[in-house]
């Protein structure tokens, strides 16, 4: 999966993404309403006219939102236009069945043609508003916030290493050899595209040697506390999601610190979710304080951009503690 295949235009939606389900039950009850404020005359039977046009709409759409999600991936690989004929006769024919089953007393059932018309028709409309927001969500506009979030990687960071390599190289050569090797990995996943998502077990790794460098800096003032051993390291997850948060926690939690400090990775599976959380002390406000809300914003964004509504990031300063939380679909990488 990768930034580039969540924006061609020419994709049906995931209809197994809970954002994609709640925005299919928002567009069409906002095209029900619509309809009824055109049909009516009388602005006192407005709200009783709604509730009849309620009845009408409301179990043919769950009923369809329920089909498309058990038949989604069987769509997804249909071509586009065969794929767009399906849902709109799925959604019609779906329509039809239950304006028959459970006709209201007073429709005639010389009706059932036009409700087959507004249940395809209300699924062309909502396959053309997502197709409209694929299409805004362009791989231009995807790449150019990678780009910002890869950006994030402080200059002083190279500064600072390389330093702290010098620092070492006459007394332990082999380690500073080792530092410059981490560094050069380090800065080619930078370097890189970071379309496709990665697995967990790979951005764990680049992770462990951003802080070993950064141990190596900083000495025994960084303390790192790993608890990752029951989380699938094959979890998907978007690249770099996790180096720019340990960058923000040893820049605000550690380098402030007059005391040793810790950097805590907690990371669980829990049923079809993948829970990450990483924790350093908290020393309040600061003037980098702005700099670290960009990053977060931007990892949100990433998130986003690859999980709909399915993932999310929140964070709490509480008792000394800065905690970002992060929680994301489990889905398993493919076997390389």
């Amino acid at each position: 999966m990768s930034i580039r295949q969540n924006s061609q235009p020419t994709r049906l939606p995931d209809f197994g993404n809970l954002g994609v389900m709640l925005r299919m039950l928002l567009a069409v009850n906002l095209l029900a309403l619509c309809a009824a404020l055109a049909r009516n005359a009388d602005l006192a039977r407005l709200p009783q006219e709604m509730v009849e046009l309620a009845a009408l709409v409301e179990p043919p759409l769950i009923a369809s939102v329920v089909l498309l999600y058990a038949a989604g991936k069987w769509l997804g690989r249909l071509p586009y236009g065969a794929a767009l004929a399906v849902v709109a006769a799925g959604c019609a024919l779906v329509s039809a069945l239950f304006y028959a089953l459970f006709n209201p007393p007073g429709l005639p059932l010389a009706a059932l043609p036009r409700a087959v018309l507004w249940g395809a028709a209300a699924a062309v409309v909502v396959l053309f508003y997502f197709d409209l927001r694929n299409r805004a969500f362009s791989p231009a506009l995807a790449e150019a916030r990678l780009m910002a979030l890869t950006a994030r990687i402080r200059p002083h960071f190279l500064f600072n290493s390389l330093n702290a390599v010098l620092g070492v190289i006459r007394s332990d050569p082999r380690r500073a050899e080792q530092a410059l090797e981490e560094l050069s990995d380090l800065f080619r996943v930078l370097m890189g595209e970071n379309r496709e998502l990665v697995t967990l077990g790979e951005e764990f790794a680049l992770c462990r040697q951003y802080l070993e460098l950064e141990h190596l800096r900083l000495g025994e003032r960084l303390s790192v506390a790993w608890d990752v051993d029951t989380c699938p390291a094959d979890a998907q997850v978007p690249p770099l999601m996790l180096q720019p948060l340990l960058e923000n926690a040893v820049y605000h939690g550690v380098e402030p610190s007059p005391q040793p400090a810790t950097v805590a990775i907690r990371a669980t599976c829990e049923g079809e979710e993948i829970r990450i959380v990483l924790s350093n002390p908290y020393h309040g406000e600061n003037a980098h304080h702005a700099g670290n809300r960009m990053a977060l914003e931007n990892i949100r964004e990433r998130l986003m951009l690859f999980y709909d509504l399915e993932a999310r990031l929140d964070t709490e300063a509480k008792e000394g503690l800065f905690r970002v939380e992060i929680r994301l679909p489990y889905r398993k990488g493919a076997g390389k």
